[in-house]
């Protein structure tokens, strides 16, 4: 499971080093596509391979399930970091979730999401007030 929040940089050719806490998930191979709310996914081959296995049972007559997949699966970038764990991010994923220099490395999970660092800050800034204020059952059976 993937937790907590980094805060490295992206360098000139498009790299980042990935957290040490992620790196063993990750060394055997990842993939990165676009994510929602503009940031970039990054799942280990092992789950993305999972993922892949329910999009595919997907029906292929739902018009929503066509285009998700054409935007997840178009966008996706097959890697393995180098040796001193870096990650190169295609640029058109860098572009995609407006990615700069400052980054924000969230773990979310079954995956890990990299994130422009201002976008970041005001996701989360928005996010918290809602998350302090919620009153109801968000997720069945957890509070």
């Amino acid at each position: 499971m993937f937790l907590g929040t980094y805060e490295p940089k992206l360098d000139e050719k498009g790299r980042v080093i990935l957290p040490a806490k992620f790196r063993e998930e990750l060394s055997n191979g990842l993939v990165l596509t676009r994510g929602q709310e503009r940031c970039v996914y990054v799942f280990s081959a092992r789950e993305f391979e999972s993922m892949s296995d329910k999009i595919r049972q997907a029906p292929v007559t739902s018009k929503q399930a066509r285009d998700y997949m054409r935007v997840f699966l178009s966008g996706a970038s097959a890697e393995t970091p180098d040796k001193q764990n870096r990650v190169i991010i295609p640029a058109t994923l860098r572009a995609y979730a407006g990615l700069e220099r400052d980054l924000a490395v969230i773990g979310a999970g079954s995956r890990v999401e990299i994130w422009n660092a201002q976008a970041w800050q005001t996701y989360l800034a928005e996010q918290e007030a809602a998350f302090a204020e919620t009153a109801e059952e968000v997720i069945p059976g957890l509070f």
